[in-house]
């Protein structure tokens, strides 16, 4: 497998953070729609670009898209595939999804070394409002596997709703058998649209803490992120959007909700945030008083932009060479970072140049560090860190460390083979790895359980 098979989803996902590229609500000044069936339109779509005509795919996009992805981007992507992937060999079928007032056509291809998924996005004028590419979801896909530390008959799950409003979120709430009241954890999803168990190939994370734990008397709720549930109506806010509205409202409603369960222990809420919900657990904290301790899986200290970066390079040198094409995108990545360090509130620069991502959401982030605000919460702290981990590198911990070392109700754990998803492996990670099935590792269970109780 090659260094960058999986290199395409952190370069879509670089104008994906929020989820929200494409897809958007805001009125374009297209008029002319465009006549004939989705299918056929995705088809031909696809007929375009692997015929490297750009321009007339391209042609076929809304106003919205046409500023996201324009025909010289929209080649280097394709290109960036193909070296990840192999050639294009043909397309093998098609389906279609009705999401809301969208027509979702999934185009699964064949290329040479592996199945693609061309995820096309149709408005109501048959325009495309979002390009997506993805691993073929129905061809070789290993299923999730529950952790052998985990017994369904020690628990009881219920679907949930957070929030009544327009932004009510679905969730699962899960419950150790008994009469309770139990501590409890309300999960945090790290960057991007993620669901409940916030899955990636065959792994399924929060799905392994939430079991393993209410295993261990612990209720646990996750949820799915809004991103994921209204992506394409956070789209019309993309010039206001920050993580208020990506994460910490919806973590704080997630604490409101358990406050009102009869079997949850009130004063033993508490709040465990992965990735880039690590990041932002000391700044729920800081608003909810109901919340008894953080947890911070991953987080890292440094800013969101530089982290990017150093994944990007990261992922490039893993063969030990970095070829015209790699350091191009390098270059690219730095000039798009160098222009968020340079936002101020009148910033007029398009998220075009900002990795894809609004000013609003980078320059409400601007002046954030998270180990500052950690240090000056009262409440414990317990930050768990893979040693393997390459998204949140061991300089983070330190730097973790440097800021809130010798408190006595702080707690670090580092463990020395697992990776950003805390599951086992060995040798230098890399994004294949999130391929093979695993389950949180059981120590970190335990780790958690032991410290929740505690606290």
């Amino acid at each position: 497998m090659k260094k960058l098979k999986l290199i395409l989803v952190l370069i879509v996902a670089l104008s994906l953070v929020l989820g929200l590229v494409g897809c958007g609500t805001k009125k374009t000044t297209e008029v002319e729609p465009i006549e004939g069936e989705v299918t056929d339109l995705a088809e031909g779509f696809v007929d375009y670009i692997v015929a490297e005509d750009f321009e007339s795919a391209v042609a076929m996009f809304d106003d919205n898209m046409k500023k996201a992805m324009s025909v010289s981007k929209f080649e280097q992507t394709w290109s960036q595939l193909q070296k990840q992937v192999g050639g294009f060999e043909r397309k093998i079928s098609n389906r279609v999804e009705k999401i809301k007032e969208y027509d979702v056509v999934f185009v699964t291809c064949k290329f040479e070394q592996d199945n693609i998924d061309i995820k096309v996005v149709f408005n109501k004028d048959k325009r495309i409002a979002g390009l997506f590419f993805e691993p073929a979801k129905d061809v070789d896909v290993t299923e999730y596997s529950p952790p052998i530390y985990s017994q369904p008959k020690n628990f009881t799950e219920s679907e949930i709703t957070i929030g009544n409003d327009e932004w009510a979120l679905p969730g699962t709430l899960t419950i150790p058998n008994g009469e309770g009241p139990f501590p409890a954890l309300v999960l945090i999803h790290g960057s991007g649209p993620s669901d409940r168990d916030s899955t990636i190939g065959p792994n399924k994370p929060l799905k392994d803490l939430a079991w393993g734990l209410a295993n261990q008397g612990i209720a646990v709720l996750r949820y799915d992120k809004r991103t994921l549930v209204y992506g394409q109506k956070l789209a019309s806010l993309q010039n206001s959007i920050t993580v208020n509205e990506e994460t910490i409202i919806d973590a704080n409603r997630g604490v409101e909700l358990l406050l009102e369960n009869q079997k949850i222990d009130n004063s033993k809420i508490h709040v465990l945030g992965h990735s880039l919900g690590g990041t932002l657990a000391p700044r729920i904290a800081v608003e909810n008083d109901n919340v008894a301790s953080i947890v911070i899986l991953g987080g890292a200290v440094s800013p969101l932009e530089e982290l990017i970066l150093t994944q990007i390079k990261y992922i490039s040198s893993l063969d030990g060479t970095l070829s015209a094409e790699e350091e191009s995108h390098i270059k690219l990545i730095e000039s798009h970072v160098a222009n968020i360090k340079s936002l101020v509130p009148s910033s007029t620069t398009p998220a075009t140049e900002l990795l894809g991502v609004p000013a609003s959401y980078w320059l409400d982030l601007k002046d954030y560090n998270p180990a500052q605000m950690a240090k000056n919460l009262s409440i414990p702290i317990l930050i768990l860190h893979g040693a393997r981990d390459y998204q949140v590198n061991m300089d983070e911990l330190n730097m973790w460390k440097n800021t809130l070392e010798g408190r006595n109700n702080v707690e670090f754990k580092l463990y020395s083979n697992l990776n950003h998803l805390f599951i086992a492996g060995e040798g230098q990670s890399n994004p294949a790895e999130y391929e093979i099935p695993g389950n949180v590792d059981e120590q970190v269970i335990k780790d958690i359980s032991r410290w929740i109780k505690d606290n």
